[in-house]
């Protein structure tokens, strides 16, 4: 029973694997729709530092060519760093072979292949988790004005 049980789990779970694979079209879009977003948002928070902070337009200029500035820095950064993170992905993939390898040697067959399914079940769970995290982190959040706490 609990062989069945197994199975049928580790089948759903392969299954929902595959259906959660995306071709490049759709990460294309999803891209370009996630940068029309970004945007759609930097205007919407200049919009609002001007209305609050009463800017006049040579300041909100200002203040664009110093998000400009501060965005072409921050891709410069996460270029130059790109290859070092690069080769310590390289090297995770390196020592998690080896330990497969390892774990191979140890293990019977039948024990490989449940500790294998295992871990990919425990990653796809992990995977969830975070995507959960992500969309609870890009909600609105409750705020409270300042003077309603005193």
């Amino acid at each position: 029973m609990k062989k069945l049980v197994l199975a049928v789990a580790f089948i759903g779970f392969a299954g929902f694997a595959m259906a959660q694979q995306t071709t490049p079209q759709d990460r294309q879009a999803k891209k370009a729709e996630m940068q029309q977003k970004f945007q759609q948002k930097e205007q919407e928070h200049m919009a609002q530092m001007q209305k609050d902070l009463n800017l006049n337009q040579a300041q909100v200029d200002k203040i664009k060519a110093l998000h400009d500035k501060r965005k072409a820095e921050m891709k410069t950064e996460f270029e130059k760093n790109k290859g070092e993170r690069q080769a310590r992905a390289e090297q995770m993939k390196a020592k998690r072979a080896q330990m497969d390898a390892e774990m191979k040697q140890i293990l019977t067959p039948q024990q490989y292949d449940k500790w294998q399914a295992d871990r990919k079940a425990k990653m796809e769970q992990r995977r969830m988790a975070m995507k959960e995290r992500g969309t609870r982190m890009h909600k609105p959040m409750n705020t409270v004005a300042p003077d309603a706490t005193k």
